[in-house]
């Protein structure tokens, strides 16, 4: 009788194991550029239309192995709903799935974006671009203020916590502490409390199991782990092995091409180390991004970092993409292929920031992926993360401060201060604290609310 029940699952199991070979990869690949256009919203919005999408609609993954991967993608540094894509594409159709999965999230955001970049640059002093872009900056600084909201909700459940998100805030906005190290020593507190205070260092953690059915999945709770995601040493030091060539070859070209302080190659230098460092989203890292392309390499100013932030919010893809903006602006500014061909520096530029922001992320996929399929329970947030999730409170905080004190008194302290910008960032703040209104329509009303000033006054 068990053998029988035994033959009968592991029929099941093969059963089902075709069921997702019968998703095409064309299917699939016309399904995740489809992605890269919609996905709208933030890291929320976009888990939320592949949820619909995957879980409840095509019924290609079930729930449980759904928030299973999105578990560990939370963990990681880096965009969790481009990994997440990532993550999917490949358990269905190996490494290539993968890779298509999470480049078509990225492609067509990457390529709005220098589209964006080049108007704001060529005709960013036209009164009516002017005008639009006066409107959008206190909605973006709104918007800020509601991300530290959102992520303090759910991270900050004790006063521990809040001390150390107060300590991250105070040492960035009165130490001016790098970013890398606020990390650090949020994750060593962790650690230490995780040991003598856990019941302080539990909350904070990743998504609850799903308790929803939606009927049988292609890849369902019990379907066995692909042969191409089991975890062995040997594909795992090939993995790695791969990735870090593929880094050293082209950080190497750029080198030998620019040299090493090269404008390209400190760029590929700086968001391989920004893209370690995104832990708790794009607004986290932004400080980081700052202080390195505004202050260190003067690549862009800060209201130009505002405006990337806008332009941003308004495009689909990760707001990490903002990167690529400050890479465009980068090139433009500093001509990298001479003065007769900005255009083409700016566009360089851009490629570069984003190739090496999201390389980590495909590595920490493909690398870490059939780890994680071997252990199918909770994948639970350790105290260090609980930890460094609160000092992310802090820092995005200081943020919102930065950039309501540049939009407030554009000209410094002394200078005048800016009554209508104020007034529509309070409009702003209410739309998404109040009646939650989505990002996107935020910052339209506010560019046309912008404009509309400008003409008054002009």
């Amino acid at each position: 009788m068990q053998q029988t029940q035994m033959a009968q699952d592991n029929e099941i199991s093969n059963e089902r194991i075709n069921a997702v070979e019968a998703v095409s990869f064309g299917q699939a690949l016309c399904y995740w550029l489809k992605l890269g256009f919609i996905s709208f919203g933030g890291p929320a919005g976009q888990i939320a239309i592949m949820h619909q999408d995957l879980v409840e609609r095509k019924r290609w993954i079930s729930e449980k192995r759904f928030l299973h991967a999105l578990n560990y993608c939370m963990v990681l540094p880096g965009p969790e709903a481009q990994q997440l894509a990532t993550y999917i594409g490949w358990l269905m159709h190996r490494t290539w799935g993968g890779v298509i999965a999470g480049g078509l999230f990225v492609l067509p955001s990457l390529f709005i974006l220098i589209g964006l970049s080049w108007v704001y640059m060529a005709f960013g002093s036209v009164p009516a671009v002017a005008g639009v872009l006066y409107g959008i900056k206190p909605a973006v600084t709104a918007i800020v203020v509601f991300a530290a909201y959102r992520i303090g909700s759910r991270a900050l459940k004790n006063a521990w916590l809040w001390s150390i998100a107060a300590a991250a805030f105070l040492a960035v906005f009165v130490a001016n502490l790098p970013f890398p190290l606020i990390v650090l020593v949020a994750g060593i507190i962790g650690h230490f409390g995780g040991k003598y205070a856990p019941s302080r260092f539990v909350v904070g953690g990743g998504h609850k199991s799903g308790d929803k059915a939606f009927g049988p999945a292609l890849i369902d709770d019990d379907t066995p782990t692909p042969r191409h995601a089991l975890f062995t040493w040997k594909r795992f030091a090939l993995v790695l092995a791969v990735f870090l060539l593929i880094w050293l070859a082209a950080i190497a070209s750029l080198s030998l091409m620019y040299g090493w302080t090269g404008t390209l190659t400190q760029m590929a230098w700086f968001f391989t180390k920004a893209a370690l460092l995104t832990f708790g989203g794009a607004y986290a890292v932004l400080p980081y991004v700052y202080q390195g392309a505004v202050d260190s390499y003067h690549w862009l100013t800060g209201l130009q970092m505002i405006d990337g932030l806008a332009l941003g919010e308004t495009t689909p893809g990760p707001l990490i993409m903002v990167v690529s903006f400050v890479g465009f602006v980068g090139g433009w500014t500093k001509a990298v292929f001479g003065p007769d061909a900005i255009v083409a520096s700016a566009v360089a530029a851009s490629v570069v920031v984003t190739f090496f922001t999201f390389l980590p992320s495909f590595l920490f996929i493909l690398l870490g992926g059939p780890f994680i399929e071997t252990t199918h329970g909770n994948l639970k947030f350790t105290a260090p993360l609980t930890a460094i999730t609160s000092a992310v409170v802090g820092v995005v905080v200081n943020l919102a401060v930065f950039f309501a004190l540049h939009v407030l008194w554009p000209h410094g302290m002394q200078g005048g201060f800016e009554w209508p910008s104020l007034l529509i960032g309070v409009v702003a703040g209410i739309a998404l604290f109040r009646f939650k209104v989505g990002v996107v329509p935020v910052v339209l009303t506010s560019g046309l609310l912008g404009l509309a000033i400008k003409l008054i006054v002009s």
